[in-house]
């Protein structure tokens, strides 16, 4: 018996839209980023990308547990002597809520090129408006 070995040829991308009111950050984001992987297919292979296009809609909406909405976080470094820059999730959320969706992620997703290939299907919006209507999206429910 011979093994099957996908091509890249072969590959069928489909498109999804979330809608993430109501829900919950870490949990929407290990869905989203197990569709971008391509781990739902029965054709996934760990070092290709077989993923999906997520488009994300009402980022601004989307919900943490405990405390972490006044305690959470965003560290960032300029590279200059003293240059740590920290940001409030509330703060992040109010001014850039699309960030705070693509952080969750890019954790969650492969580091190296295969794993950047793979963040750029990622789309995400503020409100319920996005401009991927072409590609006719297939609502996920989570």
């Amino acid at each position: 018996m011979k093994s099957f070995s996908i091509s890249s040829k072969n590959i069928i991308k489909n498109w999804y839209y979330i809608n993430a009111n109501g829900k919950i950050l870490g949990r929407l984001s290990s869905i989203i980023s197990h569709y971008l992987r391509g781990k739902h297919k029965e054709i996934y292979t760990p070092y290709m990308d077989v993923g999906d296009y997520i488009i994300v809609l009402n980022a601004s909406k989307i919900c943490v547990t405990g405390k972490k909405n006044k305690k959470k976080l965003y560290h960032r470094y300029t590279g200059h002597v003293g240059g740590l820059k920290t940001v409030k999730f509330s703060d992040m959320i109010k001014n850039n809520p699309e960030q705070v969706i693509k952080k969750s992620v890019y954790g969650m997703l492969p580091k190296g090129p295969l794993g950047r290939i793979m963040f750029k299907k990622l789309k995400v919006y503020r409100d319920e408006v996005h401009n991927h209507h072409a590609q006719k999206p297939i609502l996920l429910k989570i």
